[in-house]
């Protein structure tokens, strides 16, 4: 059968919604069970109460066009702007500082990239080639998006063992066509913070922009250290750093898609902007990649942040904290597993010197659990939201069990190899 004869042919229409809403069930039957915390990652949860506000608020917004925030939806605008001044206070910008609200992480990334690279070019005094970014080989492949996009080089530096950059390696790669170097609060592979007070010194000294990607940890690392857990610092206390990303449906535990990118300076942001005049209708600016926004987005965000607070915001961060410290000892308590990094968030990654940590996974899989694995070393990667605060004990006893059953005579090769290189 050809592959036009398996398309499915343009709906007749006058379906109900009760007959569209079951058929949607029944395409959704075969899902990972996210509810139940089975999945690592996908969906953030702080909880029920804190998710019916975030859905409330962006179905009360659901026509309305993000666009038009400074022209039509005048609610929109305002909620984007206290949303937007929120996140400068609780990174510490100063008063030049400005943020933009984007539509996910990976955009927010794509337009700290993209001002970097213009104020390179305002300084080179032209469009010049062969630009290159610098960072941790742990660092989010949306910068590898925005490289092969504008053609940049990505040049990646070896982690220290404890999954941290290793700032001599990441300064050797640095050279007078570096216009961005990267550090990660925390980086997704292994949930650890960099030692960004050495990236900002390194970015003061050689005049390079820093950008920290907080996507993951932006929203709630500031109440952990709050709280007096031991996070360094990331945000623009540091002089070197000139952008922030940080996504609010992550840790935010806002409706999707929502994230922000905040720069230090004005001028910053404004390099960022994508305008456009050739055409009939006129000048054409967007702080955006994306032009319609879902207006919802904003209002979710705008009602979560108003909804949980500095006090809610703490009490999520110590309820991820507590959780995560059971499930690493917990997990460390099942004989040859290990954590290939101390976490510094939620975000855990384990594996094992005489354990196949492949046929651990599987056998995970096999037992209704969605099991990512890193590639270097190799190890079974959560993200945890307090989604996974409930299934904690089957998940640790399905575990062991795992482990068990995966036990073989042959030998496994060395998998705790660290601080590797791309």
């Amino acid at each position: 059968m050809s592959e036009s004869e398996l398309r499915h042919a343009f709906p007749k229409g006058g379906a109900s919604w009760p007959d569209l809403k079951a058929e949607m069930a029944e395409y959704s039957a075969d899902d990972a069970d996210w509810r139940h915390g089975r999945v690592p990652m996908f969906v953030f949860k702080n909880d029920a109460e804190t998710q019916d506000i975030g859905r409330n608020a962006f179905f009360e917004y659901f026509t309305e066009n993000g666009l038009g925030g400074t022209r039509a939806f005048h609610g929109v605008g305002r909620m984007e702007r206290e949303v937007l001044d929120y996140g400068l206070a609780l990174f510490e910008a100063p008063d030049t500082g400005v943020g933009v609200f984007s539509p996910g992480g990976s955009e927010s990334i794509f337009i700290a990239v993209k001002a970097a690279r213009d104020a390179y070019r305002a300084r080179a005094g032209a469009a010049q080639l062969g630009l290159n970014i610098v960072m941790p080989v742990s660092a989010h492949a949306a910068f590898d998006k925005a490289a092969q996009t504008m053609d940049l080089e990505i040049r990646r530096a070896p982690l220290r063992p404890d999954m941290r950059v290793d700032i001599a390696a990441l300064g050797a790669l640095v050279d007078d066509c570096t216009m961005l170097i990267v550090g990660s609060a925390p980086c997704y592979p292994h949930g650890v913070v960099d030692p960004l007070e050495q990236l900002s010194d390194m970015a003061v000294d050689r005049d390079v922009w820093l950008h920290v990607d907080a996507c993951v940890g932006g929203w709630i690392l500031p109440f952990y250290r709050r709280n007096g857990r031991e996070v360094g610092p990331f945000d623009f206390t540091l002089p070197g750093v000139r952008s922030l990303s940080a996504d609010l449906h992550k840790f935010g535990f806002c409706p999707k898609p929502a994230s922000t990118v905040f720069f230090r300076d004005r001028a910053d942001q404004e390099r960022a902007q994508f305008v456009a005049d050739a055409w009939p209708s006129g000048v054409f600016r967007t702080a955006t990649l994306a032009g319609t926004r879902p207006a919802g987005a904003v209002a979710a965000a705008w009602a979560v942040l108003n909804h949980l607070g500095s006090v809610g915001y703490a009490r999520a961060a110590d309820r991820l904290a507590t959780m995560t410290d059971a499930y690493v000892a917990d997990i460390q308590a099942i004989d040859g597993m290990q954590m290939w990094a101390k976490p510094d968030m939620s975000l855990i990654n384990f594996g094992s010197h005489i354990h196949d940590m492949t046929k651990v996974a599987a056998q995970m899989t096999q037992r209704g659990w969605l099991t990512t694995l890193t590639r270097r070393p190799v190890g079974i990667h959560i993200m945890m939201s307090l989604l996974h605060e409930e299934p904690r004990q089957q998940y640790v006893a399905d575990l062991r069990a795992a482990v068990h059953a995966s036990a073989s005579d042959t030998p496994v090769p060395n998998m705790a190899s660290t601080g590797y290189a791309s």
